[in-house]
């Protein structure tokens, strides 16, 4: 089969690899699945880049967890009937060295879900990383109808999920954006308002937003950035659901006044969810997916030899969207 890897980390064209590589088996509890998409996502890239260094301790590493195709074979104790179903690929590459950056994948069968009709390729490679991430950010600490919602980077890979799912939960969301293409986006994902983040107001913007009231919750993916900004306008006993600090890796946390906002900080990774969460996550994809209630945006499709041009683009930042490779 054709697959890409790596065997030592560093820079993505120094490192990625793509050529023929001997196809998996579906072992016990295992579906082997034909992937026509992979997902390529920041923790793919950091990955490879050595964010994990014992990774490569059995060998090469196949990179990317998420992606969607058609389950080919089954291993013993899975049903028959799941030959041939169309399905979605979440957690390929956690805990174990082979990823979606290939023709096949054999994986665990709960972690390849139906793919309704209704949804492309393309589609089922967003969802595992971004959709499910977005659902946590959301829904984990209860429910958010008749609730204030801001969400930064709505125009992202998460982002643009959590808009969605908070707005269909009956939140008043209120989107970050830095430009008018991506503010027309987070209108269309449900967004009651949209800010621009990079102004020196964003605080004031954020309250004038909410009629001068403080937030309930704020998604955030640069949390060590954005943290004064959250004192400044959340309210009391509300919460901070956060999946990155790029900007400030580090942050130094003013433990006295969250202390005394009774604020929680959540921080999110979608492969340390609770098996719960995961699940709820993907139930509630699965019924969106059907009744077409979730918007998908991918910003650049490249064919499976150009790995390296995707990782570098998710280094960069400077896309909007979901960055997918193609298996056809």
């Amino acid at each position: 089969m054709r697959a890409a890897w790596f065997e030592k980390f560093g820079d993505a064209a120094e490192v990625l690899k793509v050529g023929e590589m001997d196809a998996p088996r579906a072992g016990p509890g295992e579906v082997l699945v034909r992937l026509y998409t992979s997902g390529v996502n920041p923790s793919d890239v950091k990955k490879r880049a050595g964010s994990f260094p014992d990774l490569l301790d059995g060998g090469p590493v196949v990179p990317n967890s998420d992606g969607a195709g058609v389950i080919e074979a089954v291993g013993n104790g899975v049903d028959r009937e799941r030959v041939g179903q169309r399905v979605w690929v979440y957690q390929a590459q956690f805990a174990r060295r082979f990823g979606t950056a290939a023709e096949y994948v054999a994986i665990d069968s709960a972690r390849a879900v139906l793919l309704p009709d209704n949804t492309d390729f393309d589609a089922g490679a967003c969802l595992g990383i971004p959709a499910m991430t977005a659902h946590r950010t959301v829904f984990a600490d209860g429910d958010v109808a008749g609730q204030t919602v801001v969400v930064t980077g709505a125009a992202g890979r998460v982002g643009h999920y959590a808009v969605q799912w908070a707005a269909q939960a009956g939140a008043k969301v209120i989107a970050t954006a830095s430009n008018a293409q991506d503010a027309v986006m987070c209108d269309a994902a449900g967004a009651a308002h949209v800010v621009n983040h990079r102004g020196d107001s964003f605080a004031a913007d954020i309250l004038a937003a909410n009629n001068g009231q403080r937030i309930d919750r704020a998604i955030d993916l640069e949390f060590g950035a954005n943290l004064d900004t959250w004192i400044a306008t959340l309210k009391t006993s509300g919460t901070i659901a956060t999946y990155g600090s790029v900007a400030v890796p580090e942050p130094r946390l003013p433990f006295f006044k969250l202390m005394y906002m009774d604020a929680t900080v959540r921080f999110i990774i979608v492969y340390a969810m609770p098996e719960a969460a995961k699940q709820q996550a993907v139930d509630d994809i699965h019924k969106a997916l059907l009744e077409g209630r979730l918007q998908h945006r991918v910003a650049e499709r490249l064919p499976l030899e150009q790995i390296a041009t995707a990782n570098e683009i998710v280094e960069a930042g400077s896309v909007r969207g979901a960055v997918i490779l193609t298996l056809d």
